[in-house]
């Protein structure tokens, strides 16, 4: 087995967690709205949650703070599989929002952190920018189970959201559907202002520390 392969999670944990959240993606894609993809994509975010831990705890913020949100995701997941039931699965999806924006400032303060910008700390803006993305996305779900109808007259499938988050995230705005009632139309704007801002402070600040550390050799 490649030495390089096994050792990029101790080295680089931010590319491990970014891989992870890419792989969730692509599975789901696979695997769609079923009882079976649910299952699968429940495990792979039990890992994502894991991986998010793994790689926070890293940095300054208080590490108990991580396992207090993300332990009653865990047991709330192992429930539903059991015993399924709308309320338990919006207070889940509520914890997971505030879990992935939590892991998020956590990278984004780690990145911070150093005068120079290190290989890790570029998968850490992947990461960070993949991290922010989801929890919108957990925050799009929660609205829509809160305000039916807030993307539209038919309920939006958690891939169809994710696709949202990303697209408004990045500027993009390839989204077939749009936001409908005012709390989902704040969050898009929110989630919009939070894009711009992360690439203006976060990646342009990541792009001269290594600038800087090319001219410093």
């Amino acid at each position: 087995m490649n030495t390089r392969a096994v050792a990029l999670p101790v080295n680089h944990p931010s590319a491990a967690l970014l891989f992870v959240q890419i792989s969730g993606i692509l599975v789901y894609a696979l695997v769609g709205d079923t009882s079976a993809g649910s299952g699968v994509f429940g495990v792979i975010g039990l890992l994502v949650l894991a991986a998010a831990l793994y790689v926070v705890k890293r940095g300054p913020w208080l590490t108990g703070f991580g396992f207090a949100l993300a332990l009653p995701v865990i047991v709330l997941s192992i429930w539903l599989v059991f015993d399924p039931d709308p309320r338990r699965t919006v207070i889940m999806n509520t914890l997971e929002a505030v879990f992935y924006f939590y892991a998020a400032a956590g990278l984004i303060a780690y990145m911070l952190e150093d005068e120079f910008a290190s290989v890790d700390e570029m998968f850490a803006a992947a990461a960070t920018f993949t991290l922010l993305a989801w929890a919108f996305a957990y925050a799009y779900v929660v609205c829509q189970a809160l305000l039916p109808g807030s993307f539209g007259e038919h309920p939006r499938t958690w891939m169809e959201l994710l696709f949202l988050s990303f697209t408004t995230l990045s500027g993009v705005g390839l989204s077939d559907f749009t936001p409908v009632l005012p709390m989902a139309r704040a969050l898009v704007m929110i989630e919009e202002f939070t894009g711009v801002m992360y690439l203006a402070l976060i990646v342009s600040r990541l792009i001269a520390l290594s600038v800087t550390k090319r001219t410093k050799r």
